[in-house]
C-alpha cells in the first residue's frame, strides 16, 4: 500500500464513523479538510485505544509507539501516515505524548463522575493545545473542557459500563449508563468554546450522547445537521 492510499484509508475510516460530517465539512475551508479529518483519526486512534476490551497489552504497546511517534514529528521524522499532514504542524506534539499514559490509567472504573474527568484532564488539555496551534486560535482555560466531555461521551458509548462510575452503578436500577450519560450533558452547551472543526465536531458527538441518554438510535437528518453545525461553527 502506498503512503498516499494509506492515509486516505484512516481518514475514510474516521469518516465513516462519522457520516454527519460529510454535511458540516463545508463549513471548513477547503484547503483544512483534510487537516481536520487527519486529526480527528489520529484522536479516535487514541479513543481506541482507551476503550479497548479484552487484552490491553496490544492496545498498550501501540500507545507506547504513537507517544515515540509524536515525539519524533518534532524533528520531521514521522513514520505514520497520518504524520504527513499533522507532522508539518509545529504543535506541542511532545506535551501530548507525555499525557498518553493516563488513557492506560483511565480505563479504570472511576470511583465517581469528578474521578472520571481528573484521570482525563491533562489529556484533554494536551489535546486543547494542540488544536489551538493547528486552528490558530487564542489559547483559552475553558477549551480543555468540550475535549474532556466528548472524550468521556465516546468512552461511554463505546465501552459501555465499564466507563460508568462506581457511584451510579451503585445505584443498580439498570439505567445507569443512561443516567451518566445525563451527567455528561449537565455541563455540555450546544455551542462550545475552541477553535470551529472542534465546535462543530462537539455538536455532532452532543447529539449522539443525547440520544444515547434517551436510549434511542441517533436520529441523523441531513438538514437538522446541517444547522446545527452552521450554528455551532459560526464565530
Amino acid at each position: 500500500m502506498t503512503t498516499s492510499s494509506a492515509l486516505d484509508s484512516f481518514l475514510d475510516k474516521w469518516r465513516t464513523r462519522w457520516p454527519e460530517w460529510s454535511v458540516a465539512e463545508p463549513f471548513i475551508p477547503e484547503h483544512q479538510r483534510n487537516l481536520v479529518v487527519a486529526w480527528f483519526s489520529l484522536l479516535q486512534e487514541f479513543d481506541d485505544i482507551l476503550n479497548t476490551a479484552g487484552d490491553p497489552l496490544p492496545a498498550d504497546a501501540k500507545l507506547a509507539w504513537w507517544g515515540e511517534e509524536l515525539r519524533s514529528w518534532a524533528g520531521q521524522r514521522s513514520r505514520h501516515p497520518l504524520g504527513r499532514l499533522l507532522e508539518p504542524v509545529r504543535a506541542p506534539w511532545a506535551e501530548l505524548a507525555q499525557t498518553l499514559p493516563d488513557l492506560v490509567e483511565a480505563r479504570a472504573v472511576p470511583v465517581d463522575a469528578a474521578h472520571a474527568q481528573k484521570a482525563l484532564m491533562a489529556y484533554a488539555a494536551a489535546v486543547a493545545a494542540v488544536e489551538a496551534v493547528m486552528f490558530d486560535t487564542p489559547a483559552r482555560d475553558d477549551v480543555a473542557t468540550p475535549v474532556l466531555l466528548q472524550t468521556l461521551s465516546q468512552r461511554l458509548q463505546e465501552a459501555g459500563v465499564a466507563a460508568v462510575p462506581r457511584s451510579l452503578l451503585a445505584q443498580d436500577d439498570g439505567n445507569a449508563p443512561q443516567r451518566y450519560a445525563a451527567e455528561l450533558l449537565q455541563p455540555w452547551p450546544a455551542r462550545v468554546a475552541g477553535p470551529r472543526p472542534r465546535r462543530m465536531y462537539a455538536s455532532l458527538a452532543r447529539t449522539r450522547l443525547q440520544a444515547f441518554a434517551a436510549g434511542r438510535a441517533p436520529q441523523v437528518t441531513p438538514l437538522r445537521t446541517l444547522l446545527r453545525t452552521w450554528w455551532a461553527g459560526r464565530g
